[in-house]
């Protein structure tokens, strides 16, 4: 991975074989990063999604490997018990196959680049899990 900083905005490769979620807390890790919004695009060659099924309480997650571009992943970036967590929700296509898959991103890495933005905001919004949901929520502690 390496990036650049502009202001308040982060320039984002993470390269071949990397891990998306992995690299992103590294860098948020390095810099200080609490809290922020996210958005990038490249190739994954392996991913897994889920869905979160409101019966159960838990993700029903699926993982796909091939060739995949990432035609969108967004999301925010905050805290969990002071370390950096990420709500980052993905789209990976590949029109040879006729195939899409989207999904809450679980794990995600890198076949060519991955070209993500990440805009840094001051402040810290604390992830709380939330029994009557089943999902960890926005705690607002100030």
């Amino acid at each position: 991975m390496e990036y650049r900083k502009f202001e308040n905005t982060y320039f984002i490769r993470i390269d071949r074989g990397e891990e998306i979620l992995a690299s992103l807390a590294e860098l948020c890790t390095k810099e200080q990063i609490t809290l922020g919004t996210l958005y990038g695009i490249g190739a994954v060659g392996e991913v897994t999604l889920g869905v979160f099924d409101r019966k159960k309480f838990a993700y029903q997650s699926k993982t796909y490997t091939g060739d995949f571009e990432i035609a969108s992943c967004t999301g925010t970036v905050t805290t969990m018990e002071g370390k950096p967590y990420f709500h980052l929700h993905m789209v990976v296509g590949n029109p040879e196959l006729d195939q899409c898959h989207g999904g809450h991103l679980n794990r995600g890495v890198i076949s060519l680049t991955g070209e993500f933005v990440l805009t840094a905001l001051p402040g810290t919004v604390e992830r709380r899990y939330s029994p009557e949901v089943g999902l960890n929520l926005f705690e607002f502690l100030n």
